[in-house]
């Protein structure tokens, strides 16, 4: 069982910054990849953004490529996103998950555990 915390959402005009962060906690498994995803309302969760256990690799969704970085110091450091240049269509609830197979996967069901989400508004 993992517990997983986000952090760092909140209110930012277009064009500016926001960093989230992800704490894990209670993970049995060291090799595992983390995961950023985000849902609008109406729509569907959407990958964001993966890094492997080792912080070594990391995988975007084309929406966020050179604007979004995902990181993280090491394996047992929490996992940041720091999102630069947002746009109004970035207003999301984002969520950090764990995918124990450290698969760097897109699909949302390949991911076993999820934190509650922290909101993101950019505004126009």
């Amino acid at each position: 069982q993992v517990h997983l915390v986000e952090s760092g959402g909140g209110l930012v005009q277009a064009g500016g910054s926001l960093r989230l962060s992800c704490a894990a906690s209670g993970r049995t498994l060291s090799r595992y990849s983390m995961g950023w995803f985000r849902q609008a309302p109406g729509k569907e969760r959407e990958f964001v953004a993966g890094i492997s256990w080792s912080g070594t690799m990391m995988r975007y969704a084309g929406a966020v490529e050179g604007r979004f970085t995902i990181s993280r110091d090491n394996a047992n450091a929490p996992v940041d996103l720091q999102m630069n240049s947002l746009k109004p269509e970035d207003t999301a609830i984002y969520y950090c998950a764990v995918d124990d197979s450290g698969s760097l996967s897109s699909s949302t069901s390949r991911y076993t555990s999820w934190g509650p989400g922290t909101q993101v508004t950019v505004s126009s």
